[in-house]
């Protein structure tokens, strides 16, 4: 089954700044589709994002706005489910974003690849995005938006192959998760439930 990865890179503090939109379409095998686009977000940039992403308000001048954008964006979230690496953040930019422009939420299913990352790979020093891409030799140019986009949904190919699971629901059961849901009227966050251990036997 399909899944779609999605990074926001934002022009200041507010969450509602989107600057930059990356989506990947992929599914257990590999990825399928590529969307990016820089977003006009109407407000001024901080020095400090654009420390981050080189992003500057000379390059988005003509961009369109989230607004304008939001018709090819729906197309691709509404009825899938959705993966960031740090979820909270992302899906933060999203509803800020709709709601700065009275949109409607979508109705869609979200996992985070952060915390996927922490019950796979519990080892890891951190589980920021370029330390588990360098975990599986995965080269990329960090925050650009579709490049970040793109490692989010290798990391869960990686895990969803590592667990030897069949597609992105298979490994969802095995993993004891339960999806998150964004929807019309507000949304849940994902759960993943604690790793039961198995009862020592004394004899």
């Amino acid at each position: 089954m399909n899944f779609i990865s999605i990074d926001f890179e934002t022009a200041n503090e507010k969450r509602h700044s989107a600057c930059a939109i990356g989506i990947v379409v992929a599914n257990e095998t590999g990825i399928v589709e590529e969307f990016y686009s820089l977003i006009n977000p109407l407000m001024d940039f901080s020095s400090f994002n654009i420390r981050v992403h080189g992003i500057t308000e000379a390059d988005v001048i003509d961009a369109p706005t989230f607004a304008e954008l939001w018709p090819k964006f729906e197309s691709y979230l509404t009825g899938n489910v959705v993966i960031a690496h740090n979820a909270s953040f992302d899906m933060s930019v999203l509803r800020k974003s709709l709601d700065y422009f009275n949109l409607t939420y979508p109705e869609m299913e979200y996992l985070c690849t952060v915390e996927i990352s922490k019950r796979i790979w519990p080892d890891l020093m951190n589980h920021r995005l370029n330390t588990v891409a360098s975990h599986h030799n995965i080269l990329f140019e960090h925050h650009h938006a579709l490049e970040d986009a793109r490692v989010a949904a290798l990391i869960l190919i990686e895990a969803i192959r590592e667990h030897n699971a069949s597609d992105l629901d298979d490994f969802v059961k095995n993993c004891s998760m339960k999806k998150g849901r964004m929807y019309e009227r507000g949304y849940i966050t994902p759960k993943i439930n604690p790793k039961r251990h198995k009862k020592r036997m004394y004899f």
